[in-house]
Parts: C-alpha cells; structure tokens; sequence
C-alpha cells in the first residue's frame, strides 16, 4: 500500500519541492491550497502555474481546493485521508502584508496551523507533522548583537556567533512585526503538541527559503524577486543597512531532503533552524554582483533609507543542531547553483 502525504501550501515553494521529492519516492500525494498567494499579492504571486505543473507532472499528485481556516473542512479532509507525514506550508509570509490585513494573517498562520495540529491529533497522531516556521520568531533580537561592518556585508563581530543564530536565542523582549507574531504563535503550538500532548511534531525555523519554484514578489521572495528584477531590467528598491544585511540561503530540495530524514526517525516536539549556514549567506550587494555575473545584465535598483520593522541586519543559521540529530544531511545546494536555477526557471517560464 503506498504511503500518503498531505502537504498545505503544496502550489508554493516549499509545499511544491516536497510534492515533487516524496512522488519520487513512491508517496501518494495530496496537496492541499487555494492560491491565497495570488489573493495576497495579485498576478505577480499567483501559483497556479505551480499547481497545474504538478498536476500534470505528477502521476500519484491530488490537488485539494480548501483554506487551511476551514476548520471543518479540513477535519473531515484528514480524516478521510489519515495521511502517513503531513507537511505543514502554508501561510500568509509577508511582513508588510500583515500589518494591513491582521486579521487573515493571524487566522491564517496561528489558527490555520492549529486547525492542521488538532485534524492530525484526532485522525493520525502517530504520523510526523513538519511545520514550517521562520527565522522572524526571534524578532529582531539578532540586531542588538555585535556587528562589524565590512565593505559590502555586516556580519556578527563576536567569535562565539560565528555559526550564526541557535535554536536557544531568545525570542522575548524584541520586535517580531504582526507576521512574526502569527508564526511564533503557530511554532509554539507545533511544539506543544509535540512535548504536551506526544506527537511527533518537528518545527523548522527557515531562514531564506529559494529555488526555481518560488513565486517572488517585492513583499516577500528575496533572491526570487531579485533575479527577476535583474531579468526584466526592473528597479529593485534596497530597504536601508547600505544594502549590506546578510541572509542565508536554502534550496527547496535541501528543506525536502531533511523532512523525509524526519519522516524516517521522527521526535516529538522538536525545533531547528534550518537555512543555508554562514556559507550559504549573502547581503543584497552581494547578491548583485552574482546575479550580474551570471546574466550579463546590470542590476537597477534605488535606495532607501528606511529598514522594514523588525528586519534582521544579519542573520544566519546555526546549523550544529541539526547535523548532529540527523548527520546524513547537509547542505548540497550552494549559491552560485540555486542563482543559476532560479535564472534558468525564470528564464524558461518567460518562454
């Protein structure tokens, strides 16, 4: 009997990567969106592109058409399908957004994920449950470390931060924005579910998910978005720090490749950090020259002296954690290969 997966969010990037990385495997998979991306975000974010490649790639791919806040509905869809791995994507992801529509974002992330935790304790409570969550957990904490400026990065001036950021730093006494909020809210119920009631929940903190299926719009996408302003020769807009904050950057594929590690020896209640690392990371400068590099074409771009709320100056993940629980993964996408996939993917869906 084939194993099933249901993935929420299956139509955006991660949801998508992890749709095609378990039909691979031999999975019956079930993806679960309603294209809320397009809703937020107009055309530019629009996924369907996404869902209808699935559909048509994927021999053993189910779409299902619900929002993760019906609550009935997706009680009744889980219990229908008493899925073996449940893959926990999707969400509202911008910052901006949130803040004019509160509301559906907090429905979305917190109680949305609560929906998915409560279907999944009622119908399969022995099946691993992967939420995805991000990095803005921790607010803006990570700013008030040391930093050195160098000439086109700020990177964290102590020894003792040199792997990046821990699962252990604090998330209190800082500014989330309302998006990181509404996912601290849906990360702490993932892992209670996991340490209060037993089921094998695992929290994945993303620092900056990428690849070719990504969907990139200004608000949120940030290599997505960039490559496809350097493509169209559109302006892109630096929010202050000289355009030198760091991110570190993780393919979709990694991301898949640890959830089918989980899958394989699950725990109960369980958080990592999960980005690209101190080697996967680049500041917007940086990441200028690369797409400049590999396409030619100059980089637009204005800039502007006011940072988003609550932004990280630098932030990368500690991965130490991660690789000691499950030493068979590892990065193995680094930067100039997710660059030269996004460019390539942009470049034939433009075609």
């Amino acid at each position: 009997m084939l194993k099933r997966l249901l993935v929420t969010g299956s139509s955006g990037l991660i949801g998508s990567e992890v749709c095609d990385y378990f039909s691979k495997l031999g999975f019956e998979v079930h993806g679960l969106d309603n294209n809320q991306r397009g809703v937020l975000f107009g055309p530019q974010g629009d996924n369907r592109w996404n869902q209808h490649r699935l559909e048509s790639q994927l021999a053993n791919f189910v779409h299902h058409e619900l929002d993760i806040r019906n609550r009935p509905g997706v009680l009744d869809l889980v219990r229908q399908l008493k899925p073996d791995l449940i893959v926990h994507a999707a969400a509202q992801p911008s910052h901006e957004r949130a803040t004019t529509i509160p509301f559906d974002d907090f429905e979305i992330n917190a109680v949305g994920t609560l929906n998915m935790l409560e279907a999944a304790r009622q119908y399969c409570p022995e099946s691993p449950f992967v939420h995805m969550s991000t990095n803005k957990v921790y607010g803006d904490g990570p700013n008030h470390l040391a930093l050195i400026e160098l000439e086109k990065r700020w990177d964290f001036a102590e020894h003792e931060q040199r792997y990046g950021i821990a699962e252990h730093f604090p998330i209190d006494h800082t500014t989330h924005s309302l998006f990181g909020a509404s996912k601290l809210a849906g990360d702490i119920l993932a892992q209670e579910y996991g340490r209060y009631l037993g089921l094998p929940t695992c929290v994945l903190r993303g620092g900056c998910l990428t690849g070719p299926y990504h969907s990139g719009v200004e608000l949120h996408g940030f290599l997505s978005y960039l490559v496809k302003c350097n493509l169209e020769q559109v302006e892109y807009r630096i929010n202050g720090y000289k355009g030198k904050q760091v991110r570190d950057n993780i393919h979709a594929e990694d991301v898949a490749r640890f959830i089918h590690l989980f899958y394989e020896r699950p725990q109960a209640g369980v958080v990592y950090n999960l980005g690209g690392g101190r080697e996967n990371s680049c500041s917007i400068l940086e990441a200028f020259a690369l797409v400049e590099r590999l396409t030619g074409l100059a980089m637009r771009y204005s800039y502007s002296e006011t940072h988003r709320v609550g932004d990280h100056i630098v932030y990368y993940s500690d991965l130490r954690e991660i690789c000691r629980d499950y030493p068979k993964w590892s990065i193995t996408k680094n930067l100039e290969t997710i660059f030269a996939e996004i460019i390539a993917a942009q470049r034939a869906r433009k075609e």
